[in-house]
């Protein structure tokens, strides 16, 4: 039987982000005791409330050691909160991850090489996020098409998880973090 995990409860204020300009979604950080809490300083999915509200979200690395939340429109207006409010949150991660949502470009490289494939279906669904967030952590198309050609060979040749990524941010330049807060 699984065992439940424990529930974390902090409060911190809701932000806009300076860009894009006008935005509709909010962000939060979690305090760092409230990260140190969780079982990853990566990518972690999380059911629990705002403000009461019921939600399920992946919190995403602030690149700091720490995590952040994007919060979008019906959330909180469900939680009755305006940006730049001190908000409750009570979460939990998830008993089971689930299956994250492969982009087109590298679901069609994947079905063009089975062996990578097959790879592909036999891996964690915590490990095809990570080699997601990888392919598209790459910020030009050129870096992108070059990651999903080199993931699908080492997916190919066994690997089964994405090379050197850094899941927390703090070592890469960079390449994860929370939005910047608008004035």
């Amino acid at each position: 039987m699984a065992t439940r995990k424990a529930r974390v409860r902090f409060r911190t204020k809701l932000l806009r982000p300076a860009e894009p300009a006008g935005a509709a979604w909010c962000f939060l950080r979690l305090p760092a005791a409230a990260s140190a809490k969780l079982p990853s300083r990566g990518l972690v999915t999380v059911e629990g409330t705002l403000d009461g509200a019921p939600f399920t979200a992946t919190l995403q690395p602030d690149g700091e050691g720490g995590h952040w939340l994007k919060v979008e429109p019906a959330l909180r207006e469900a939680a009755g909160a305006d940006p730049g409010a001190t908000v409750t949150l009570e979460i939990a991660p998830v008993e089971k991850e689930p299956e994250p949502e492969v982009p087109e470009d590298l679901r069609a490289a994947l079905e063009a090489h089975p062996a990578a494939l097959a790879t592909w279906k036999d891996i964690t669904p915590v490990a095809r996020r990570d080699w997601i967030h990888w392919v598209t952590s790459g910020r030009k198309a050129e870096t992108r098409a070059r990651r999903i050609a080199t993931a699908c060979d080492m997916l190919a040749s066994g690997k089964r998880r994405a090379c050197c990524f850094d899941r927390s941010g703090m070592y890469s330049r960079g390449g994860m973090g929370a939005p910047k807060p608008a004035p």
